[in-house]
């Protein structure tokens, strides 16, 4: 861990790396495999432009707060982050909390059974994982991230305050929050509609119940289980088992 600043509870290095067997790493997304897949798989979804992507990256930095640049983790950035941090800490975050309320059509999905991933929905709270980038690169680093998180405008990236585990704010964080607007959004879905979709649907990331039984396993490894994750991921295990 680089720095001085104190940290709630350091994070096992295996938490957090990128695994070799992930489709999703820096080369693919830095040859513009999402994209490229996302175009081919789902060709009636429409998908930001390289300038609207760019347009939207320099306003988000443009509006970056004073002080350290940390993003929020939530989901698959746990436990496959593909960005270099010099810093790892659990960290809370007010006004939002993780939710299965993104529809994907490719990915993790199909047009004929879509998918779902997570989002941050507004209400409540969430933890994650905070990543400290040095701002010398910063803009690579997010520029990265864009290829990942801001393909289809389903996102709505934005500076969230985050707090320790004693509720002390260390800072501001980039978090992927939902564009309730878009027509990805999926928050009216009833629990047995998630269910459905998380143990039937897959794609060419893998399957929908994979990223949650990783998501599952990814913050269970830093030291902080969701009990609600913990008993949908038993929901759809139970389903894909007949019951």
């Amino acid at each position: 861990m680089a720095g001085n600043t104190p940290v709630i509870r350091q994070l096992p290095a295996a938490a957090a790396a990128a695994a070799d067997d992930h489709v999703i790493s820096r080369s693919f997304l830095q040859a513009g495999g999402i994209v490229e897949l996302l175009a081919r798989e789902a060709p009636s979804q429409r998908l930001l432009t390289d300038a609207e992507r760019h347009e939207s990256l320099l306003s988000v930095l443009a509006e970056r707060p004073p002080g350290e640049a940390w993003l929020f983790g939530y989901g698959s950035l746990i436990w496959n982050p593909t960005v270099h941090s010099v810093e790892r800490r659990v960290a809370r975050i007010q006004g939002w909390h993780r939710s299965f309320c993104l529809s994907v059509r490719a990915g993790r999905g199909s047009t004929d059974n879509p998918g779902l991933v997570l989002g941050l929905d507004a209400g409540g709270h969430c933890t994650g994982v905070a990543y400290r980038i040095d701002k010398s690169i910063l803009h690579t680093e997010f520029e990265l991230l864009w290829r990942r998180e801001m393909v289809s405008g389903a996102y709505h990236p934005r500076w969230v305050d985050v707090h320790d585990e004693h509720g002390a704010h260390f800072g501001s964080a980039l978090a992927f929050t939902m564009n309730t607007g878009c027509e990805q959004y999926a928050g009216h879905l009833d629990e047995q509609q998630v269910i459905e979709r998380l143990a039937t649907a897959g794609g060419f990331l893998g399957s929908a119940a994979d990223y949650l039984f990783r998501t599952c396993e990814g913050l269970r490894a830093c030291g902080m289980a969701d009990p609600d994750l913990e008993r949908l991921a038993a929901l759809v295990s139970k389903r894909q088992a007949g019951g």
